[in-house]
């Protein structure tokens, strides 16, 4: 890599060397388009010309929203070419989001995929300056806007194919002129407390980063990745840009959100990474097509599904749930192919992460930050374990426990070389102490010497019984149900366990219509008594788990899902602990006063700006045995 050390210099290289090897596919219309090496390195060249065309360089800041799309990639790899830095925003992110990122970067151009995201960029004008130009890809929509700073990509590559046919050179030299210790990439932080930080990457540290990643999960030019994951999360970067780029992994980019599994079942990728609440969800799925199934049929599944995890127990493989289940089903999920699989950005259920090891599914976890490059730790190949994060990529990284207590349990604390340089507009930065990163995390080494990790060491909570337990463990064993969607465990401080549960309105709705309830909204269909019944048998099942002190004693089905829109959850979808205090309080204080029924009148807001005024009684079910059963 000595002679392609930045993104930029490792395209040219591929196009130089393969010019004629697919590099990505992108869906259109059902038609899958494939991009050569040649064709992805010339419209990356035209779109970093017209950059510099438009005065854009060194230093500058150029933003990219929307779905994944190949044009995000090249226009991204562009700002890199020019000396700028990119900053990617979450396509589903509200004007306040985009205003206050981009306004805090000072950034001068932004690249967005159709009118939904320019209609945002222009509501936000007069709170972003900076901002001279917004550079669109998807003309639908644009005529009847007539700002000055909007031009379509296709003139923006018109520009640069007219200065590379006027300076042939100038890609060349552009490129050649790209420093590996210069910042390259501007990523968010998850910001489960407070707004997201930006954390500065260079180019070398991203490319030095990948190829350790790729020693301990080695790619190369057969193998498929299909881009569903933001691209502004570290990871998509890291698999999108950094492994296509430097093993030359195929990249495919689905038609649409919600054609995503369909397209995905048709490239039948070699390698996945997954949030853990889409493995959650798909897992669901499963089961709740199941219910949809004949007596027999669902027979074949429990069966399959028994044995199957029987043999995991065992550290094998059932031949014979294989056939009877499993192979179809990966069939069915696009997962026939797969050669590894990940899931990382928060910790995934243990009896999800078994379900699909049993299914044959090689999915291992991986944990890291996007101040470390993303993930640093992995389990390797015949050493996974559902309740480890497996251990480093190399030598080279070096991961401590900061103050453990008897039992190991401590801070995960971690240094490498290829770390962030720090957060835009810091000067300082609290969680970084002689070059080590403290994480936030609480976490201990196992026997083995794999890294377990508990949770984030502000929310492990303490009742005011004296029991430790910690909130996600609990909420991932309850979203393991293909009736849950999102859980909050609550109960720091105090005597017992409680949950609020947000139902998983799909799979619940159908279950409701087979069993002929009538309901009319989420929160019609929450407050039906068979519903909550549906749901008091889900979390008995949970409690029959777990040990008694870490049992929930209440719980009651919430009004409304949480939102990202509603600062309830953060892009990644980690609970937001705080918000969720403060702003259910009242609802949280009556459950732990004892009250068996609380009122609710309050209004929501959605994403289209219309209010919706909400009034519906909660009920509060105790999972407590009756007294007589508690004598006896």
């Amino acid at each position: 890599m000595s002679d392609a050390d930045t993104l930029p210099k490792l395209l040219r290289r591929n196009a130089r060397g393969f010019p004629h090897e697919v590099a990505l596919r992108e869906k259109e219309f059902g038609i899958w388009r494939s991009i050569t090496w040649a064709d992805y390195e010339a419209r990356t060249r035209a779109f970093a010309l017209g950059l510099g065309k438009l005065g854009l360089g060194a230093g500058d800041v150029i933003g990219l929203i929307g779905d994944n799309r190949p044009d995000w990639i090249m226009g991204e790899i562009a700002a890199h070419a020019i000396g700028a830095q990119s900053l990617g925003v979450y396509r589903d992110a509200l004007e306040d989001e985009v205003a206050y990122l981009l306004a805090f970067a000072g950034a001068k151009a932004v690249i967005a995929e159709d009118e939904e995201q320019v209609d945002k960029l222009l509501g936000i004008s007069d709170r972003v300056p900076s901002l001279r130009h917004i550079i669109y890809c998807d003309p639908r929509g644009m005529r009847k806007h007539e700002d000055p700073r909007l031009l379509p990509v296709a003139e923006l590559a018109a520009r640069g194919e007219a200065v590379h046919l006027d300076r042939p050179d100038a890609w060349e030299a552009m490129v050649a002129a790209t420093r590996a210790d210069t910042i390259a990439i501007l990523c968010t932080t998850s910001g489960t407390t407070a707004r997201p930080k930006l954390a500065m990457l260079t180019s070398g540290a991203m490319v030095r980063h990948c190829a350790a990643y790729l020693q301990a999960d080695p790619k190369g030019p057969q193998d498929e990745y299909v881009s569903v994951l933001p691209l502004p999360w570290i990871m998509e970067q890291i698999y999108c840009i950094g492994w296509g780029l430097l093993a030359r992994m195929k990249v495919n980019f689905v038609e649409e959100p919600e054609t995503m599994m369909a397209d995905f079942r048709e490239i039948g990728p070699t390698f996945v990474l997954f949030a853990p609440r889409v493995w959650e969800a798909i897992a669901a799925e499963v089961r709740a097509k199941v219910m949809d199934a004949s007596p027999f049929k669902r027979h074949m599944y429990e069966l399959g599904t028994r044995l199957g995890l029987e043999a995991l127990d065992r550290h094998q493989r059932s031949f014979a749930a294989d056939q009877l289940l499993f192979r179809a089903l990966r069939d069915r999920l696009g997962f026939t192919n797969l050669t590894s699989a990940a899931t990382g950005g928060a910790a995934l259920g243990p009896d999800t992460f078994r379900f699909f090891q049993a299914m044959g599914v090689p999915l291992r976890q991986i944990y890291g930050q996007t101040e470390t490059l993303g993930a640093y730790t992995v389990h390797r190949p015949g050493e996974v374990n559902q309740d480890t994060v497996g251990v480093a990529f190399t030598a080279e990284i070096e991961t401590r426990i900061d103050r453990p207590d008897q039992n190991g349990l401590g801070e995960i604390v971690t240094r490498h070389p290829n770390m962030f340089s720090g957060y835009l507009g810091m000067a300082e930065n609290p969680d970084l102490r002689d070059g080590w990163l403290h994480t936030g995390d609480a976490g201990y080494f196992d026997q083995v010497g794999h890294l377990v990790v508990i949770d984030r060491i502000k929310d492990i909570a303490t009742t005011s019984r004296g029991d430790r337990f910690s909130p996600q463990y609990i909420e991932n064993k309850l979203k393991f149900s293909p009736y849950v969607a999102e859980a909050v465990v609550l109960g720091d401080g105090r005597p017992h366990l409680a949950a609020m549960i947000c139902i998983r309105f799909p799979i619940v709705s159908k279950w409701a219509e087979r069993n002929r309830i009538a309901f009319t909204t989420y929160t019609d269909l929450a407050s039906r008594p068979e519903v909550t019944a549906l749901l008091q048998a889900e979390v008995a099942k949970v409690n029959a788990t777990l040990p008694e002190p870490q049992r929930i004693q209440d719980f009651l089905l919430l009004y409304k899902e949480l939102d990202a829109d509603d600062d309830e959850l953060t892009r990644t979808r980690k609970v937001r602990r705080g918000v969720i205090n403060d702003k259910y309080g009242t609802i949280i204080e009556a459950m732990y006063r004892g009250d068996a029924a609380i009122p609710v009148d309050t209004t929501i807001a959605f994403q289209d700006g219309t209010r919706q005024r909400i009034r519906t009684t909660l009920k509060v079910v105790s999972m407590r045995p009756a007294p007589a059963m508690a004598a006896e």
